[in-house]
């Protein structure tokens, strides 16, 4: 039986500080992989470089002439961690036969692709790296994180709790990922829909080694609105839902009104009108800015503008690979 290539696609955003020691990680990792004659000898390291303004390209350019194990992919300019990751998966689905996408700080324990590489031999086609425990995080990052996962599925986006973006896909299930077509991207919803075999591996997550994380807490707030606006129309329900409560709370208070003007009981007063104003200009106003979000969405899906340009690929002159964006 032929042996299955591995890539591993590694997005990269002003990383100049982790990729010598995240390179030769992944090295000394894909060789053993090799040496168990679990994945082929033509296994690759693809560094995604998504417009960092240090380094970066140039440390993944030095990599590629010194070992041809290393492919680096440079987009035209910053596109975003989602982008930047679809961007290095389209690019080589047609020349693997699996992907394994991890972060360049490499906090995701790499000793789990090993388990990942051997669940895909027993014919699984997307294996979720999920958190054992988040007993490294300080309360406000365990508290924060836990909840927008929380807050994701119940709004309606299905995701793999504590998954972040370290997986494992088959080549069929890239193919998969290849029919979707969002403007929007918001990979951790969209990967489950294909629904091919799923299983997952646990690990403990290790803290950063150097540099600084490009997820700060208001990065995980905008990542959380675009996940949910991407993936569900629970908050649009939930605006109808509120519309519904208020029209029946004004009968009930009309009512009460009514009641208490025939019984000649009515104080003219200010306090409640003025409170009623603000509290109903104030749903009104989340209201239309959810609606917003939503059009906005719209707008950015019919321009169907590309959600990455390649500029250059160092890759093996074997390897053919068209460098356009994969997805119409």
């Amino acid at each position: 039986m032929r042996e299955k290539r591995l890539f591993c696609v590694v997005p990269c955003y002003n990383e100049e500080e982790v990729l010598p020691e995240t390179s030769s990680r992944l090295k000394r990792k894909v060789n053993e992989l090799i040496q168990q004659g679990l994945v082929s000898q033509d296994s690759r390291i693809v560094f995604v470089n998504d417009g960092s303004k240090d380094a970066t390209w140039s440390i993944i350019s030095r990599l590629h002439e010194e070992d041809e194990i290393f492919q680096g992919i440079n987009l035209s300019r910053n596109r975003g961690h989602q982008n930047a990751l679809l961007a290095g998966l389209m690019t080589v689905k047609s020349i693997c036969d699996m992907a394994i996408s991890l972060d360049a700080d490499l906090q995701d324990d790499i000793d789990a692709i090993d388990e990942m590489v051997k669940k895909y031999h027993e014919g699984i086609d997307v294996v979720y790296g999920v958190r054992s425990s988040r007993q490294t995080d300080t309360f406000f990052k365990k508290a924060t994180a836990e909840g927008f996962y929380k807050l994701m599925n119940a709004m309606g986006a299905n995701t793999v709790y504590n998954h972040a973006d370290y997986r494992l896909m088959s080549k069929r299930a890239l193919e998969g990922l290849a029919q979707f077509g969002e403007v929007n991207l918001f990979l951790r919803g969209i990967v489950p829909m294909i629904g091919y075999p799923t299983d997952v591996v646990y690990y403990e997550r290790a803290e950063r080694f150097a540099g600084e994380s490009k997820y700060p807490l208001k990065k995980m707030l905008a990542f959380a609105t675009e996940g949910i606006t991407s993936l569900s129309t629970q908050p649009i329900k939930m605006i109808t839902g509120l519309g519904f409560f208020i029209f029946f709370v004004s009968i009930a208070v009309l009512i009460y009104c009514l009641v208490r003007y025939f019984n000649d009981q009515t104080i003219p007063g200010w306090t409640t009108t003025v409170l009623s104003v603000w509290a109903i200009g104030g749903l009104i106003m989340i209201s239309l800015g959810i609606i917003g979000e939503y059009i906005g969405k719209i707008y950015l899906e019919t321009k169907s503008r590309p959600r990455y340009i390649i500029e250059s690929y160092l890759k093996d002159d074997k390897d053919n690979v068209d460098l356009v964006d994969h997805i119409n």
